[in-house]
């Protein structure tokens, strides 16, 4: 899998939360055969798998055709072919989990031949929780000021994930750190690159922009900062909001659709890059303010709380072993 991006660590937080009891055996990749194949990523090798599981393949939905526009240069061939690609990727499962309401309605529009169940992605709250200690290490890691305000933004340095409006943000806010945390897994073929690029250079003293993190290294980058900006123009469940919410802190998310039918609690929006700036304004100046982000924060983690939604991935495997039996 390509590292760096949410369905890497949706991945890996999927196996560790499968393997934390022994009422099922775990089996990942190449290590053998088990009764349920459960896949999160659509290349070859989903589908060379899937041969011996024919009526047991699970697939957990992450992207969908509007999550390549603003990260891949699109054309009308490439638009065509991700359609036709994706609703094969989807029908060779027998059950898809779609992560998000507009995840399983982008799966039923293109047609595709499969049962859709929604699961969430799941957030390991102990794991990012704030800590003193984490945030001294995180702030000594990116180099950071103590004293200082520090806005993050986590995300590939893409248009979709709305970087340029990030540093319009950062230039509107001088008394203010910020910071991005993300690299480029597409590489050259990341849309947009040369014109992001320019942007970033212009903007290297007020925006540290400080490359890719392991996901061990993460609970500490979000404890070095006061603030998180998640100005994405498409997401689906994404990862980092949470994680960033489960480190206490107050995060301010792009008003999309997407999101209301999400999310079962209140959460701080912006609806362009004005409201962006005010709001970030009032979390650095209005503590009573912070404080009530970091309460909504606390509020939207109950909504993927992970010991429920592994009671959900168990009662679907077993019934579909059932219904194989």
């Amino acid at each position: 899998m390509v590292k760096g991006q949410g369905v890497h660590t949706a991945f890996v937080d999927c196996v560790k939360l499968l393997k934390e009891r022994d009422d099922l055996e775990v089996i990942v990749n190449g290590e053998g055969w088990g009764d349920i194949m459960h896949a999160h990523t659509y290349g070859p090798y989903y589908f060379w798998k899937g041969r011996r599981y024919r009526g047991r393949r699970v697939f957990t939905a992450h992207v969908i055709p509007d999550s390549i526009k603003g990260s891949l240069p699109v054309c009308p061939f490439l638009k065509l072919f991700v359609r036709w690609y994706l609703r094969r990727v989807y029908s060779y499962a027998d059950v898809c989990i779609a992560i998000s309401p507009a995840v399983g309605r982008a799966i039923r529009k293109l047609g595709a031949n499969t049962r859709v169940v929604e699961i969430h992605n799941p957030i390991d709250v102990e794991k990012f929780t704030a800590s003193p200690k984490l945030r001294a290490a995180g702030r000594a890691q990116l180099g950071l000021r103590e004293d200082a305000f520090v806005v993050l933004g986590v995300g590939q340095l893409e248009g979709r994930k709305g970087v340029e409006d990030f540093l319009d943000i950062a230039e509107a806010c001088p008394d203010l750190t910020f910071v991005w945390v993300g690299g480029r897994p597409f590489g050259v073929l990341t849309e947009g690159i040369a014109r992001i690029n320019k942007r970033i250079k212009a903007s290297e003293e007020r925006v540290k922009f400080a490359g890719l993190f392991g996901l061990e290294e993460m609970p500490a980058v979000y404890n070095a900062a006061d603030l998180f900006l998640f100005p994405s123009y498409q997401e689906n469940c994404p990862l980092a909001p949470l994680e960033a919410a489960a480190a206490g802190l107050p995060v301010i998310y792009r008003d999309i659709p997407e999101y209301a039918y999400l999310y079962k609690h209140p959460y701080i929006k912006a609806k362009d890059v004005g409201e962006f700036i005010a709001l970030t304004k009032r979390m650095a100046t209005e503590p009573a303010f912070r404080e009530q982000g970091r309460s909504i924060s606390r509020e939207l983690l109950t909504q993927f709380d992970k010991e429920h939604i592994r009671k959900q991935l168990l009662a679907l495997y077993r019934e579909m072993l059932a219904g194989k039996e």
